[in-house]
């Protein structure tokens, strides 16, 4: 049995998220029904972690085991055959047994599209429309007290449990608030997420540029390690992970 790695991206707005569902219509299910048909053999896959219901992927990583002897251009051409155009594969290779999607994952990166208004009918599943301006420096000035080794209980929806890594303190390497006019964009990378970690700063963020929020304020619910009612998760339509950082 081989290790594949494979990086796939995919529209989630019609999904119940990356995670196998009951009602078998996660984008773990279809793929794995997929290679189900392709491998005849039924195969677990392993994503580099979960995204929620209507959260877009750029670069989601996952890998299995088969005895696939074929290479992986003809494996990633036999997937983009059998599955639906809202999931693609991007590339598929060979790498040791030891590798494993989630665990040898480094960091990630997200970013959120935040519309300023409604946005018309071609963007609106890729983008937050959000009903009211925003103050864009203070929400700046926010985000770059979440920089450097936090424990980040206070914006997990957990409370703090990560089913990932198991221990809420995270390495946040960087927090950028970019764009002009309508459209700005949120990105957000660290060396892991917990549980709706991202919809929970956005929320709060967001509440940051309305004035509901100080600077201060925002950093004292981070090092609080508190979750509280300003702390609200942002919806999930305009969220990306953009890419998984390996060695």
């Amino acid at each position: 049995m081989k290790r594949w790695k494979c990086v796939c991206a995919y529209d989630g707005t019609s999904f119940t998220g990356w995670q196998s569902q009951p009602s078998h219509d996660s984008v773990q299910d279809i793929i794995e029904a997929a290679l189900a048909r392709i491998l005849k053999a039924d195969v677990r896959i392993h994503g580099s972690g979960r995204t929620d219901a209507g959260v877009h992927a750029m670069a989601q990583v996952f890998h299995f085991d088969s005895d696939w002897k074929h290479g992986g251009r003809k494996l990633t051409a036999a997937l983009g055959a059998q599955l639906p155009l809202s999931i693609r594969i991007q590339s598929t290779c060979l790498v040791d047994k030891e590798f494993h999607a989630r665990y040898s994952a480094l960091a990630k990166r997200y970013h959120y599209r935040i519309f300023l208004g409604q946005a018309d009918p071609f963007e609106t599943r890729y983008c937050l429309s959000i009903p009211y301006q925003l103050n864009v420096q203070v929400m700046r000035s926010a985000g770059d007290f979440l920089l450097g080794g936090h424990d980040f209980s206070a914006f997990s929806a957990e409370n703090g449990a990560d089913p990932d890594k198991g221990h809420p303190v995270k390495d946040f390497r960087a927090f950028q608030l970019s764009g002009r006019g309508k459209r700005l964009r949120l990105t957000f990378e660290a060396s892991g997420f917990l549980y709706k970690m991202v919809r929970s700063l956005t929320g709060a963020l967001l509440r940051v540029g309305q004035g509901k929020l100080s600077p201060e304020e925002f950093r004292s619910i981070l090092n609080s390690r508190t979750r509280t009612k300003d702390v609200v998760t942002a919806g999930p339509r305009g969220l990306f992970l953009e890419k998984v950082y390996y060695n």
